[in-house]
């Protein structure tokens, strides 16, 4: 490998870890340093977006070093489709506590960049299931990723696939609801993280946590992305924006989700109910001081 090159990588890693921070799993740090990004982004030059409220560039050479830095790179202009931002991944992977050899699902693999970083997270004892609806992006994902033995690409309904147990959910598209699969699916401390989204795009990151039958459920921050296949609900969507209008993302007042309808006796503990499950909501603190 270009001394040059390693050398880009590991500057891209470390400035993630200082920019996330990644504080608690130094394994996404050594993850994004291993990976080569311009194998996931095809032939340069390439279209850049530093970050999502600017204008995009056409880089003015083929150089790699182009894409070490925190920026979008354009998959497919026409769909509005990037290699996500590295530094909300690194974020969203960092709240998963991903350990080594376990199993992960990824709904919505693109061209398999995440799939490979998430590879090196779990490591060889591990196992990465990665599926992509669009069956090109998947035969690309494919490709790219035949250096990781210890990921299996499927093209198909990330929805629908059932791979058996699982340790960690992670859904790179948005939904107003999720999958009944994923939740079952989940090992004892099994993780779910989802972008919730409605229909302008924009929501929050559910993280949710299996403690036996019961699912913890929090907010770990704001989000805008492609919508999930199969996984809108326009009504919900609807009720969700309503729900988030004028509530700072990371301050969704959630504690639990439930699989199912509410009961009558929880008419006032539903802060969000979408297809098949519904969000508790957090109690008030009766003790709380009012601002003034």
């Amino acid at each position: 490998m270009d001394r040059t090159l390693a050398e880009a990588r590991r500057w891209y890693a470390e400035d993630l870890r200082y920019k996330v921070p990644v504080l608690r799993n130094p394994h996404v740090i050594e993850a994004f340093a291993a990976v080569p990004r311009e194998q996931f982004v095809g032939p340069g030059p390439w279209r850049i977006i530093s970050d999502p409220y600017s204008d995009a560039f056409l880089t003015p050479d083929t150089d790699p070093r182009w894409v070490y830095h925190d920026v979008l790179v354009t998959i497919d202009a026409s769909r509005n489709l990037n290699n996500g931002m590295p530094s909300f991944w690194a974020r969203n992977l960092e709240h998963l506590d991903i350990a080594r050899g376990e199993r992960v699902l990824q709904v919505g693999a693109g061209t398999g960049y995440y799939s490979a970083v998430l590879a090196e997270i779990v490591g060889s004892t591990g196992r990465v299931t990665a599926v992509e609806t669009d069956p090109m992006l998947a035969s690309q994902a494919r490709a790219n990723l035949a250096n990781w033995p210890h990921v299996d690409v499927i093209s198909g309904d990330g929805r629908t696939v059932d791979v058996g147990e699982l340790d960690v959910v992670i859904i790179f598209a948005g939904s107003t609801h999720p999958s009944r699969l994923w939740l079952d699916r989940l090992a004892e401390g099994g993780r779910l993280m989802m972008p919730l989204t409605h229909e302008s795009w924009r929501g929050f990151l559910l993280r949710v946590v299996r403690r036996r039958n019961q699912f913890e459920a929090s907010s770990i921050g704001a989000v805008s992305i492609y919508p999930c296949m199969g996984g809108r609900d326009e009504d919900a969507g609807k009720r969700l924006h309503a729900a988030l209008e004028g509530l700072p993302p990371s301050k969704v007042p959630i504690r639990a989700l439930h699989v199912g309808d509410p009961g009558s006796d929880d008419a006032e503990k539903v802060w969000f109910q979408g297809a098949g499950f519904w969000l508790e909501r957090e109690p008030v603190d009766a003790n709380a001081v009012a601002p003034n």
